[in-house]
């Protein structure tokens, strides 16, 4: 099954026009034809039953047939995670935990930061493919850059568990302990040269738990997704 994403979609829609990428994806790669059934997503939990009715390299045209809403995640995980150095490392944490399973990502901009641009165009690009290529039809959202203590002044909630991983020699829990089933989690992974120790007090002060992944040290990107997987197979039903 291929899944196709066409943001604008609703369930009330008639008709789906795919745009030129999308249409040449279904005509010159997949040499789909008239009458052939497509599945595609808006990101927001739609999935859709599409017949061909036109297809043209530019423009590809079907009718909806069905429509069916899938279940979201039975929890919302969160992951705020500095961009790394070498860029192709943070897009493979984003490819990644979209496939996992995560509802927000928000790139920090930390003391220690060594890229402090990103190109968030792009990073949507791979984040929308991964949830295309996992047949997942929800899309995770994907937040402007912030800077660290923006980000942890702004989520004050205290419903979510709210989790700093660091690398200091202090008194931490693993996170493995403090997770559970349909719980909120916000995860928050620092930059290669880990948070400051200014940036860990902050965070510590307004209520977020430091937490341990485990006896090795991790490059940013492993780290994080080593959280998004503990959180998932604490949710495995």
């Amino acid at each position: 099954m291929n899944l196709f994403y066409h943001p604008h979609s609703a369930p009330i829609d008639k008709q789906i026009i795919f745009d030129k990428e999308e249409s040449r994806h279904i005509g010159k790669v997949l040499r789909k034809q008239e009458g052939d059934i497509l599945h595609t997503t808006n990101g927001k939990g739609d999935l859709f039953e599409v017949q061909l009715e036109s297809v043209a390299p530019k423009q590809c045209i079907g009718a909806i047939k069905k429509v069916t809403q899938q279940e979201p995640l039975p929890y919302s995980l969160h992951m705020a995670v500095a961009p790394t150095k070498l860029n192709d490392r943070f897009e493979w944490f984003l490819e990644k935990a979209t496939e996992i399973g995560i509802t927000e990502i928000t790139p920090i901009i930390c003391d220690h930061s060594e890229r402090k641009v990103i190109k968030p165009e792009r990073y949507e690009k791979i984040v929308q493919s991964a949830m295309k290529q996992s047949l997942k039809t929800y899309l995770p959202t994907l937040n402007p850059a912030t800077t660290f203590s923006e980000f942890v002044t702004n989520n004050t909630n205290r419903k979510t568990l709210r989790c700093i991983a660091h690398c200091e020699e202090t008194e931490k829990q693993s996170l493995k302990d403090l997770l559970h089933p349909h719980k909120d989690v916000l995860i928050c992974i620092g930059p290669e040269g880990d948070f400051s120790s200014e940036e860990i007090k902050t965070a510590l002060e307004m209520g977020f738990k430091p937490v341990s992944l485990g006896n090795s040290r991790l490059r940013t990107e492993t780290a994080a997704i080593v959280a998004c997987h503990s959180v998932a197979f604490v949710n495995e039903t």
